[in-house]
């Protein structure tokens, strides 16, 4: 049975005092905190209009992190439209603000909608614990939406604002859990490899439901959801702190080949993931939001010169074929770290041969190759989700963009009905 958590009396939403951002505002190159502006995808550009969500059973979808925040616009369990705006959580709460206000702004109708929220932000370092940036993020959701929020705790599990603080725990980092969920319902049998840009998620489906593999440090061995949380899913390699955007170079190799030659890494914030995936050609420009480490420009020259610091080197010590071997290279040791993780969790799983490997996050591109070591097939978020035929045609961007903001379609499409 699912349980929702009321809040007591119903308030009007207090206004957002930010100035509303235009959805597809270009950031600056070199963004200030005070005056980083959300830039949304391009998935369809006109806003949907109120009759389209008249009869109240619209839902918005949230997924809360720490560096992006996701939405998506459902209606009678179909999905209309998905967003994706970059949020610096750590940097103050008033960036989920302006992406609050931003999504509004994209979709004026979605004021009268539902929102089913889940997170990952409350990780953020401006909160000082976790507890407290679950019931932060909440209450500010409340603040700008109403009482329409309901916030996932689970399967069948969905949580009022006001009673965020009482079930932190469950609240907290659930957001795999949704997508896993969605695909439970559909696969008996399957792995949910989610590649974002900071984290990868590796969740066994098995019987037709989401499996916990992990088990906390035995200090922590009476921990409320031990196993669902993020460190027993470290222990366990179901949670990789790898993504193809975000993730600093120095975090993957401690050596590297350059020149056949294997060399120490700098050990500095010189150049991330992103460029690497940039420079092989497999980020999409719509997935690179975030300011490189030097907050330089996202060309080719300025990507060499970023990898270079990682050896000591400059961009010109060397060829741009150089550079793209290099690249590789560090993909390479990527993909390795994912692989070793993959297997660990295919063992202590013990999933059927033929359980496909399930491909969401905007680093999906990795997940073929990934499936074709183990022999499985693969399949993507967005098909195992049933979306309707339409968002399935060819040239239709919201299926892509379903696969990359997986937690927050899921979040859409499992709401409990209207009361």
């Amino acid at each position: 049975m699912t349980e929702v958590l009321r809040d007591s009396a119903p308030t009007a939403p207090d206004p957002i005092r930010k100035r509303p951002v235009a959805p597809h505002a270009e950031a600056p190159s070199q963004p200030h905190p005070a005056s980083l502006a959300p830039r949304a995808v391009d998935t369809v550009t006109a806003t949907l209009p109120l009759h389209m969500l008249d009869d109240g059973e619209s839902v918005v979808g949230w997924d809360i992190g720490g560096a992006h925040v996701k939405a998506a616009l459902a209606r009678d369990g179909r999905l209309l439209d998905v967003v994706q705006w970059p949020c610096p959580l750590w940097q103050g709460l008033e960036h989920l603000e302006r992406a609050i206000a931003a999504t509004l702004e994209r979709w004026p109708a979605a004021r009268h909608a539902r929102h089913a929220v889940t997170m990952t932000g409350e990780m953020a370092d401006n909160f000082p614990h976790r507890e407290a940036g679950v019931a932060g993020i909440a209450e500010l959701m409340r603040r700008a939406l109403g009482n329409v929020v309901a916030l996932y705790a689970g399967p069948g599990r969905w949580i009022a604002p006001a009673a965020a603080a009482e079930h932190w725990h469950a609240i907290a980092s659930a957001n795999w859990l949704a997508s896993a969920e969605l695909v439970a319902r559909n696969l008996r049998d399957a792995l949910l490899l989610d590649i974002g840009s900071t984290t990868t998620d590796l969740i066994a489906i098995r019987d037709g439901k989401p499996q916990s593999l992990g088990r906390p440090p035995a200090s922590l061995a009476g921990a409320r959801d031990a196993g669902r949380d993020d460190v027993s899913r470290l222990a366990s390699g179901e949670l990789v702190y790898l993504g193809v955007v975000r993730t600093p170079l120095c975090a993957l190799a401690r050596r590297i080949e350059f020149g056949g030659r294997e060399l120490n890494v700098m050990n500095e914030f010189f150049a991330t993931t992103a460029d690497v995936f940039r420079l092989t050609g497999e980020l999409d420009a719509e997935h690179d939001q975030h300011a490189p480490a030097d907050n330089g420009a996202r060309t080719p020259e300025a990507t060499h010169a970023r990898l270079a610091r990682m050896i000591g080197l400059d961009a010109r010590d060397a060829s741009e074929d150089a550079w793209l071997g290099f690249a590789r290279e560090w993909r390479r040791a990527f993909v390795d770290e994912l692989r070793l993780n993959l297997a660990r969790v295919l063992k202590a799983a013990d999933l059927p041969a033929a359980a496909p490997i399930v491909a969401a996050g905007c680093g999906a591109f990795l997940a073929e190759g990934l499936a074709h070591a183990f022999g499985r097939p693969v399949m993507g978020f967005e098909r195992v989700a049933r979306l309707e035929r339409q968002l399935l045609a060819p040239g239709d961007k919201r299926a892509r963009w379903a696969r990359v903001c997986a937690p927050s379609v899921a979040v859409a499409l499992l709401a409990p009905a209207r009361e």
